[in-house]
């Protein structure tokens, strides 16, 4: 029955028919374990162990934490939908619903028990069970003795604080009603690589160490460690880091920093190894993973793509930028429940815009040399490699925009051309790249872009002259 309060009337939503509607939020797998995820870095855990255990209808996924635990009234509101808690600026959390929903959007059977330390022993655990809800219609969640905990929550809280989060009835996981067989057993394996790859895009940051005081281990089927995938291969000699820029966003309603960092990955032939060029192909391989890697409190929310500005293309796949945004701009950004989608504000896109014009442009033309196959003159080793972007680091409490990284003190040295036939042939003069590789390395870091568009433009020129066939080579 409705419940009168001052002079309104509650309402309370059909918990059977909401909770079932909530299911299908949009998350997939990887998406909701990255969820749950989020909860243990608020929780300053340290290390987060994932296990996946196939045993047909019984199977079961927990992802445990060595954080800060929870008190039975704090994991009460915990698992409450629409969870009230104030969210700091480097908190990752949002709505109050991630746990839940993102449970629910893969399994039918949700437990969560928590311990808050040593000095408190017990362990509180309550369950959403969907079928209880089906039945009673009604948002009651079902408190678990410790004797009846699984193992799986036992043996990590019997001695240690921390949170376990446990799904079963993995209906949604598993995609069959009763789900035995060799096939079923092969997706299941084949979902935790592809869980693998994805956390270790996602909180790339965290897992290397980038983030001031959030040190990140991920331990997945207790042995296996999750490691840190670069998107920018900042590790790579070759690997051109670009001026950064700082856009401000105000509104009535908010105010706030994007940080872009745009970074040009090298050619095939220029990584270090054919294993590193594989591996700086990402998740959804080479093409796909061009485009905008974009940054909440230093955690991705979306890796790769071009965000409506442009599509896909071969000859840019060398190009990436990342770009940070501050919890201040939630609303602009429009994020959504599952943290897996943005929409940059209208009213930084033509900023936006302008700043990616020249970085394809370059990436394009990095590629096209590497596709040619040309190879750096002797010159041009006396061109010191680009320096490789200091870590983000979230500001001290109280400090700065968090989330958003430091500007870098350096937009690292100018690209480096390859080699152009024709100039030069004497052994003492310079050739036309060795001559550009000069000027650009003399040059500020503001002027590198526009000056390799007019060398680009010299170089068209030049090339007809230079053909002994008289044809006319295509130009960056």
């Amino acid at each position: 029955m409705p419940t009168r309060k001052s002079n309104g009337i509650e309402v309370l939503p059909s918990a059977r028919r909401l909770i079932g509607s909530l299911r299908d939020m949009g998350y997939d797998f990887t998406q909701a374990v990255a969820d749950l995820i989020d909860n243990s870095i608020e929780a300053n855990a340290h290390t987060v162990w994932i296990n996946t255990e196939f045993e047909a209808d019984d199977s079961w996924i927990s992802v445990a934490d060595d954080g800060l635990g929870m008190t039975p009234h704090e994991l009460r509101e915990a698992m409450r939908y629409g969870a009230e808690r104030e969210y700091d600026l480097e908190d990752l959390g949002k709505f109050g619903l991630g746990l839940k929903v993102a449970s629910f959007s893969q399994c039918q059977r949700l437990t969560v028990a928590s311990r808050v330390g040593a000095e408190r022993a017990r362990i509180t655990a309550y369950t959403w069970d969907f079928a209880h809800i089906q039945k009673t219609n009604c948002w009651e969640i079902l408190p678990v003795s410790i004797e009846s905990l699984p193992e799986a929550i036992q043996g990590r809280l019997q001695e240690n604080r921390g949170t376990v989060v446990l799904w079963q009835r993995l209906d949604r996981i598993l995609g069959y009603k009763h789900p035995y067989g060799e096939v079923a057993k092969k997706r299941f394996a084949q979902m935790s690589r592809e869980l693998e790859v994805h956390l270790g895009m996602v909180f790339h940051r965290f897992l290397a160490g980038e983030v001031r005081g959030r040190k990140l281990r991920i331990i997945l089927n207790d042995g296996n460690e999750v490691r840190p995938w670069d998107p920018f291969c900042r590790g790579e000699k070759a690997t051109i880091r670009l001026k950064p820029s700082r856009i401000l966003v105000t509104n009535d309603d908010f105010s706030g920093e994007v940080y872009l960092q745009p970074y040009i990955l090298p050619a095939e032939d220029s990584f270090s190894s054919q294993e590193t060029f594989k591996a700086a192909s990402g998740p959804a391989k080479w093409n796909l993973q061009q485009g905008f890697y974009i940054y909440r409190a230093n955690r991705m929310i979306q890796g790769g793509g071009w965000c409506h500005f442009r599509s896909p293309d071969e000859h840019t796949k060398l190009a990436r930028i990342a770009l940070d945004f501050s919890r201040d701009l939630d609303e602009a950004f429009k994020l959504n429940v599952p943290k897996m989608r943005v929409i940059l504000p209208s009213q930084i896109r033509e900023e936006v815009e302008e700043l990616i014009g020249p970085v394809v442009k370059l990436a394009r033309n990095v590629y096209d040399k590497g596709e040619r196959g040309s190879r750096p003159s002797p010159a041009d080793s006396a061109v010191p490699p680009p320096a490789i972007a200091p870590p983000y680091a979230s500001p001290a409490p109280g400090r700065g925009t968090a989330g958003v990284p430091d500007p870098p003190g350096s937009s690292g040295p100018a690209p480096t051309p390859s080699s152009y036939s024709g100039i030069g042939a004497d052994d003492e003069l310079l050739t036309f790249d060795q001559w550009i590789n000069r000027v650009l390395a003399a040059a500020a870091p503001s002027e590198r872009l526009a000056l390799s568009s007019i060398f680009d433009r010299i170089r068209a020129l030049l090339a007809p002259s230079n053909s002994q066939d008289g044809s006319k080579e295509a130009s960056s």
